[in-house]
């Protein structure tokens, strides 16, 4: 694999913002990436806007500035502030019933599960047993008629653990509902979140987007190596992982391919909706959008209710904050994390969702900071990748020295 070099480096921080681009220049000055682009915007205004090194190694090809890349579970987050903006014109309340408004949902004893609980992965509903492929993927209908009759796998509102595939299908069936239009969620996003911000950024890859704009991910099979990695993921986690018939690993294994992170490389992959894994776009997009809610979401029209809504973190569940997934103590709000002791970003209002691999995105609205980090070079953190968590303090840092 060719090594990426500092002098690949390019794009631009406004004053102040220095510490970022060194933190930047150091990943690829220690030889820990291949190719990526951080981007930070700050009171609206863009103050980072950073990318280097190889977009395609096998290739030689180079990461430009409009190069797009797969961001796994950042992705969250921005179907997640798709839901948000829903919420603000009235199409759904948090507070009621998943079923008022998609009634099938109530089977397998979640009729009373709120959309509170639901997004905030209390709902015992992270695996999905009916085996899934990419035709049936595809088509939203037979999704949405494969997880409404998921029975949770604890007592909604009990325990949480990380809904780390389903959550987006959940997300795009509430909103398909309720929308007038009837809108998938990567549909609704595009018209309703994206091009107002003038963003680009896919849930679903249009096959008008050419395949050598995209970074190629570079990753072997999780389980092949995470015992290699055992330093950097919970114990119980990685144990979970490796045996099928945890919860754990049950989340991440339907459909098989979902866990597989090269075949988010095939275009088959890209082009259906994944709205919680296979999100594609510019980096800039993501800090941009969260740099939108991160100063109100005037744009948008997000409104006072649902922006506390995000800032606050759910109500733990009554047996504890222990994630059962995860196999450590998590902090979520409305399809997002919060910072806690083991993952801090910003202030306690922050709000965002890390990927696989370790990209990265948030909105702090007290510090008014929108900040994205992507790379095509996996490692295997949950989150707190040194490379990314360098250059989110050294952007916390610059925000909080300008106050």
């Amino acid at each position: 694999m060719r090594s990426a070099t500092v002098d690949m480096v390019e794009g631009g921080v406004e004053p102040g913002w220095e510490p970022v681009a060194d933190a930047f220049r150091a990943n690829f000055a220690s030889g820990t990436e291949v190719g990526a682009a951080c981007a930070v915007y700050h009171r609206g205004d863009k103050v980072v806007d950073l990318w280097g090194g190889f977009r395609d190694p096998a290739t030689a090809g180079r990461w430009n500035e409009d190069t797009l890349v797969l961001v796994f579970s950042t992705t969250k987050g921005m179907s997640s502030l798709a839901v948000a903006v829903a919420h603000s014109r009235g199409l759904f309340s948090y507070d009621e019933k998943v079923a008022t408004y998609w009634p099938e949902f109530s089977q397998g004893g979640k009729a009373d599960v709120t959309v509170r609980q639901l997004f905030s992965h209390q709902a015992g509903l992270c695996a999905i047993d009916e085996p899934m492929d990419l035709e049936l993927l595809g088509d939203p209908d037979r999704v949405a008629a494969a997880i409404a009759k998921q029975v949770p796998a604890w007592e909604p509102g009990t325990r949480h653990g990380y809904h780390g595939i389903s959550l987006g299908w959940y997300e795009s069936e509430l909103v398909r509902r309720v929308d007038p239009q009837h809108r998938t969620i990567g549909r609704f996003f595009a018209d309703e979140v994206a091009a107002p911000l003038d963003l680009e950024f896919y849930i679903g890859l249009p096959d008008s987007v050419a395949d050598d704009r995209i970074a190629v991910m570079q990753g072997h099979w999780y389980r092949t190596k995470m015992l290699a990695n055992l330093n950097k993921l919970p114990r119980k986690f990685v144990r979970g992982f490796l045996n099928p018939k945890s919860i754990t690993a049950r989340t991440f294994a339907n459909p098989k391919v979902v866990g597989m992170p090269v075949r988010y490389n095939d275009r088959e992959m890209r082009r259906i909706e994944l709205p919680a894994s296979n999100g594609i776009g510019q980096v800039r997009s993501i800090a941009k959008a969260y740099g939108e809610f991160a100063t109100g979401g005037s744009m948008l029209g997000i409104d006072d209710v649902t922006m506390h809504a995000l800032t606050d973190a759910a109500a733990p569940p009554s047996g504890g904050t222990y994630d059962l997934v995860l196999h450590d103590h998590t902090v979520f709000s409305l399809g997002f994390l919060k910072p806690w002791e083991h993952l801090v970003f910003g202030s306690d209002r922050a709000f965002g969702t890390p990927g696989a691999g370790g990209s990265f995105g948030f909105a702090d609205p007290d510090l008014q900071l929108g900040f994205g980090y992507a790379m095509n070079r996996m490692d295997y953190y949950l989150y707190d990748d040194p490379r990314e968590k360098r250059l989110r303090e050294a952007a916390v840092a610059c925000a909080q020295a300008v106050e």
